[in-house]
C-alpha cells in the first residue's frame, strides 16, 4: 500500500491560474497603497483558491514485477569458429544459474542468426527486436554472447539498462584472407587486364610464418594457375581472358596451418570479355538486291568493322574505257586474302564466282584460314551452282555440302528443321519452338540445290521439296555456312508478309564468330538469390543429369528437364554463399552464389571495438571469456554498471497497480463553514473599526 497527496481541482488548472495572478496583482497593489486588512483577505482567497484546488490523498494497491533481463547469443557462422561455440555454450550456463539465484528476476534469452542476403551479424537490430516486446521500465539489463563482428553497430537502440558484451575466442587466434581491391566489369579481349590482390593476416599471427603465400588462380574452374604472392602488400596480377562472355576468375590462397577458417581465403570475379572490334570481309561479286541487306546488317552492329568490295568491273569485262579514267578502287587481293586475311573475324562471300580475281592460292589460304579458327559464309546464288563455283575450287574442302548443279526457280516457304529447332541460329526462330508450328513467313522464289547426301555439314533449314536451305559446319577450328538461296531480302522488304531476316543473319553472323550464346553444346548457369539455374543446350534429346560441387566441398546430383527442343534447365537451391562447380559430361561451368567469402568471415577475429561505443554509452562493460565469467551484481541506475570482474544490472521496481483510492484532506462542507467563519470574523473585525 502507498499514499500520496495528489490534487483534483474542481475547476480547471489555467482558471486557478489565472485568478490566483490576479489576487496577487491586487495584492501587490493594496500593499503599495497602505490599505488596511490586505493581508487578512489575501488569506481568504488563498484558501479559496487551495480549497479549489482540492487536495486529496491517493492510496495504491501495488504489485510488484519483476526485473528482466535479455541474453542475446550470438549463433551465425563465425561462432563456430575455434572454441566459440563451447565458449558460448558455457557462458550461457554460467550466466542463467546466477540470474536464477536473483529474487524478483525473469531472463529472456534470444538467438542472433546470419542475416539475409548476406547482411552479416546484424545483431543491435535483433536486440531492438527484443527489446521490443518487453517494457521498457522492466529492462534490468542487456548481454550477448558475441565475438564482437556485428554490421549494424551504427544501429544502436537506446537502451534503458546496462549493455554487456561477452567475448568469445581465444587471444591466439589468426586468421589470413584474400582481398580483391580492384577488378574491371568487363575487358577485351586478347588484350591484357590488371586486377589488385591483396593477402592480409589479422590478429595474433605466429612468430616465423612465411612472407609469402602461393596464389591460385582458375578462369572458369579450368587449369590451376599458381603465383607467388607476398602477403600484406597489394600486387597487381596481370591476366587475359580466353574467351568472349562471362568469365568466372577464382583467386584463393592456400589454408595455413593454425588459421580459423578458409572461408576467406578464396575470392571470385566475373568479367565478360568482349571483342574490341569485329572485322568483316564482305565480297560481293556483283550489284543485286540482297547485297544490301547484308551491309545494312553488319553497318547496323556498331562494334563491327565492315569491309565491302563489290565486283563491278570483272577482268573479263572489255568495254574499251582506260583503267585511268575509272573511278573504281582497284580489289586488293594480295593484301586482304594473303596478308591481312587472319585479321578478320568472319568473311562473307556474297554471290561471288571464280572471276579469275582470286587465285588458287587465295583460295588455298582461305581454307587455312578456316581450319585454323575463321569464319567464311557463302550467301549462295545461281553462279554456286554453276561451273565457276567456289566449289570447284580449294574451298571444297571446307564447305559442308555440295551443288547438285540445279537451280529452283519456283516459290517456297522456307522450314526450320527438326536439327534446326534446337540449334542456337534458328532455335525459337520468328516464335517457331515446335515441329507442328508452321510459320507464316514470306516465300523466296529462287533456291540453289545442295545434295543432301553430301552434306556432312548440320541443315537447319530446308526450303523447295525439303532440300537443305542453310547448312552449318565446324570445320577444323573455324565455322562455315551455307545459305543456298539470294531471296533472304524478301524477308527484310515484307514481301507476303516477310519473315526475321534480320534475326536469322544477325544469329547466324554471330554463330559463326563464336559468340557464347549461340555455342551448339553449352552448359551455363545463372544464380538469383539462393536459387542457381542450370542451362545445358545441345543437339541431341537424351536425358539429361548434372553433378554440382558447393563451396563446403560437397557433391551432389540432379535431372534437368527439356523445355523445348534442344533445351534443357534445373533450378537447384544452394544451402552455402560461394562459387559452385557444375559438371555435364564434358561440360564445366561455374556459377556465384553471391560472394565467394560471406560476409560473415571478412573480420574473423573477435574485438569489442565495434561495440565499445554501445556499450559505454549505457555505462556497461566489454569482457573477454578466454580471461574468465565475470560476476553479476545489482547497481543503483546511474552509477557505473561494469568493473574488472564483475558487471552490474539496475533493478527497475516497476510494479502494477491493483487498486487505488482518492480522499479529501478536508471535505467540502468542512472548508465551506471555515471560510465562512473567516469571511464573518473579517466584517466583524472592520465594523468595529
Amino acid at each position: 500500500m502507498r499514499s500520496d497527496i495528489t490534487f483534483v481541482p474542481y475547476l480547471p488548472w489555467p482558471f486557478l491560474a489565472v485568478a490566483a495572478v490576479v489576487l496577487i496583482g491586487v495584492l501587490i497593489f493594496a500593499a503599495s497603497r497602505g490599505f488596511k486588512g490586505w493581508p487578512l483577505r489575501a488569506l481568504a482567497f488563498g484558501a479559496v483558491l487551495f480549497a479549489l484546488a482540492n487536495p486529496s490523498i491517493l492510496r495504491e494497491d501495488r504489485a510488484p514485477l519483476t526485473d528482466i533481463i535479455v541474453l542475446l547469443i550470438d549463433k551465425t557462422a563465425s561462432q563456430n569458429l575455434s572454441a566459440r561455440a563451447a565458449q558460448t555454450k558455457a557462458a550461457q550456463e554460467r550466466l542463467e544459474a546466477q540470474i536464477a539465484t536473483m529474487p524478483n528476476t525473469e531472463l529472456r534469452t534470444v538467438t542472433l542468426a546470419d542475416g539475409t542476403d548476406n547482411q552479416g551479424s546484424l545483431l543491435m537490430a535483433r536486440v531492438r527486436d527484443a527489446m521490443t516486446d518487453e517494457p521498457q521500465g522492466r529492462l534490468a539489463g542487456v548481454f550477448a554472447i558475441t565475438d564482437g563482428q556485428i554490421h549494424d553497430a551504427g544501429l544502436a537502440p537506446d537502451f534503458p539498462a546496462p549493455l554487456h558484451v561477452l567475448l568469445t575466442g581465444l587471444p591466439d587466434d589468426w586468421d589470413r584472407r584474400l582481398i580483391v581491391e580492384n577488378a574491371p566489369a568487363f575487358a577485351i579481349l586478347d588484350e591484357e587486364i590488371t586486377l589488385t590482390l591483396k593477402v592480409e593476416d589479422q590478429g595474433a599471427v605466429p612468430a616465423g610464418l612465411s612472407a609469402t603465400s602461393p596464389l591460385i588462380v582458375s578462369i572458369d574452374g579450368g587449369e590451376d594457375i599458381v603465383l607467388e604472392m607476398p602477403v600484406g602488400r597489394a600486387v597487381q596480377v596481370p591476366l587475359k581472358l580466353p574467351h568472349g562472355g562471362m568469365n568466372v576468375l577464382q583467386f584463393s590462397v592456400p589454408m595455413a596451418d593454425g588459421e580459423l577458417t578458409d572461408r576467406n581465403n578464396a575470392s571470385v570475379v566475373q568479367i565478360n570479355g568482349v571483342r574490341d572490334r569485329l572485322r568483316v570481309l564482305l565480297v560481293s561479286g556483283e550489284p543485286h538486291n540482297g547485297e544490301r541487306t547484308w551491309r545494312n546488317l553488319l553497318k547496323s552492329d556498331t562494334s563491327v568493322d565492315l569491309v565491302h568490295f563489290t565486283i563491278l568491273r570483272p577482268p573479263e569485262k572489255q568495254d574499251g574505257v582506260p583503267v585511268t579514267e575509272l573511278s573504281l578502287i582497284a580489289f586488293p587481293t594480295r593484301e586482304l586474302f594473303l596478308e591481312k586475311i587472319d585479321d578478320f573475324d568472319l568473311i562473307i562471300f556474297d554471290r561471288y564466282k571464280q572471276r579469275g580475281i582470286l587465285y588458287a592460292n587465295y583460295f588455298e589460304n582461305i581454307a587455312r584460314y578456316v581450319e585454323d579458327g575463321g569464319a567464311v559464309l557463302f550467301s549462295a546464288g545461281p553462279d554456286f551452282a554453276s561451273a565457276d563455283s567456289l566449289y570447284r575450287s580449294a574451298l571444297a574442302r571446307v564447305i559442308p555440302t555440295r551443288p547438285t548443279g540445279r537451280v529452283f526457280d519456283q516459290a517456297f516457304a522456307p522450314q526450320i528443321s527438326e536439327l534446326g529447332l534446337r540449334h542456337p541460329v534458328t532455335q525459337g526462330l520468328g516464335g517457331v519452338t515446335r515441329s507442328d508450328i508452321t510459320p507464316e513467313w514470306g516465300r523466296w522464289f529462287r533456291q540453289i540445290d545442295l545434295d543432301p547426301a553430301a552434306t556432312t555439314g548440320d541443315v537447319i533449314m530446308t526450303g523447295s521439296e525439303g532440300r537443305p536451305l542453310l547448312v552449318v559446319d565446324h570445320v577444323g577450328a573455324g565455322r562455315v555456312a551455307v545459305l543456298a538461296s539470294d531471296h533472304a531480302w524478301l524477308w527484310a522488304r515484307g514481301v507476303e508478309g516477310g519473315g526475321p531476316q534480320l534475326e536469322l543473319l544477325r544469329r547466324l553472323a554471330h554463330w559463326m564468330m563464336k559468340e557464347p550464346e549461340l555455342e551448339e553444346e553449352s552448359l551455363s548457369a545463372s544464380a538469383t538469390g539462393n536459387e542457381i539455374t542450370v542451362t545445358r543446350r545441345s543437339l541431341t534429346d537424351t536425358p539429361r543429369s548434372a553433378t554440382a560441387i558447393a563451396p563446403n566441398g560437397t557433391e551432389f546430383s540432379f535431372d534437368m528437364t527439356e523445355i523445348r527442343p534442344g533445351l534443357f534447365q534445373a533450378v537447384i537451391t544452394g544451402d552455402d554463399i560461394g562459387l559452385y562447380r557444375l559438371a555435364q559430361d564434358d561440360h564445366r561451368a561455374v556459377v556465384v552464389l553471391g560472394p565467394a567469402a560471406p560476409k560473415e568471415f571478412e573480420q574473423t577475429i573477435a574485438t569489442g571495438t565495434v561495440v565499445d561505443a554501445a556499450v559505454r554509452a549505457t555505462r556497461g562493460g566489454v569482457f573477454a571469456l578466454s580471461d574468465g565469467m565475470p560476476d553479476l551484481r545489482r547497481v543503483s541506475v546511474g552509477r557505473a554498471a561494469a568493473g574488472r570482474t564483475w558487471m552490474g544490472i539496475t533493478p527497475r521496481a516497476a510494479f502494477t497497480t491493483v487498486s487505488s483510492s482518492k480522499t479529501p484532506i478536508i471535505p467540502a462542507w468542512l472548508w465551506m463553514l471555515a471560510l465562512s467563519s473567516w469571511v464573518i470574523f473579517m466584517w466583524l473585525r472592520e465594523g468595529r473599526r
